[in-house]
């Protein structure tokens, strides 16, 4: 009985050792391998981003000259004396002209204030502009509706220089200009027209001379009211 059991120990542990032994088997490898399909295509590189050429015309600047137009209904006359017909629409401006009094001009335009009206100057081509606000000028005609116009040719200053070593009094205007001493403000712009220059640095103010200023000159005062002359620094 013993000796059976010896025996049936045995054939179990033959099995079980079997098992193990399958257990650990490495596992078959195919003898070839099945071919892999690889691409042998290269990306190619991006190709480079194209540039867009827009062509921008660049706008010509057109000069339009302004060619006014007669109105006929509106003109300017000449009351109470005559008038100095200007380069441009203000006092800074050369005379040009003088319309005469009891004389009459036709209007081609209006600066964009309405205080001053271009006109064709009587017995000529040329055009220059009269201040219509002084007590000289009268309008007839509907001047709202005359078309504006702004010059772009400014006026060009004249200046009158003090090179004495005493103040000085400008009329009309009633400028006092510093002696020399007082650079720069011995220098001031005059519009164009006629002026009397006083001494003021003594009692009686004499008068020293009249001069006469226009666009671009400058005048220089060289002697005092008593006689002393000086070089303008």
């Amino acid at each position: 009985m013993k000796l059976k059991s010896v025996f049936v120990i045995l054939a179990i542990a033959v099995l079980t050792q079997g098992c193990r032994l399958g257990a650990n088997q490495p596992l078959a490898l195919p003898s070839t391998l099945e071919p892999v399909s690889v691409s042998t295509e290269t990306q190619s590189a991006p190709s480079a981003t194209p540039t867009i050429r827009v062509e921008i015309s660049t706008p010509t600047a057109t000069v339009i000259p302004f060619t006014p137009t007669p109105e006929a209904n509106v003109t300017v006359s000449a009351v109470k004396g005559n008038i100095f017909i200007r380069r441009g629409p203000d006092m800074a401006y050369n005379p040009i002209g003088v319309l005469y009094k009891d004389t009459s001009a036709q209007v081609i335009a209006r600066d964009v204030l309405s205080r001053w009206a271009q006109v064709i100057i009587p017995d000529s081509d040329n055009t220059g502009w009269i201040y219509i606000k002084s007590e000289f000028a009268k309008v007839d005609g509907d001047f709202a509706s005359v078309t504006d116009f702004t010059p772009t040719d400014w006026p060009v200053p004249g200046y009158l220089l003090n090179c004495t070593h005493h103040d000085l009094y400008i009329m009309p205007g009633e400028i006092t200009v510093p002696a020399s001493f007082g650079d720069p403000a011995n220098e001031v712009w005059l519009k164009p027209g006629f002026y009397t220059v006083q001494d003021i640095s003594i009692d009686t103010y004499p008068k020293i001379q009249d001069v006469e200023m226009r666009e671009g000159v400058d005048v220089e005062i060289r002697v005092d009211g008593a006689g002393e002359s000086r070089k303008c620094p």
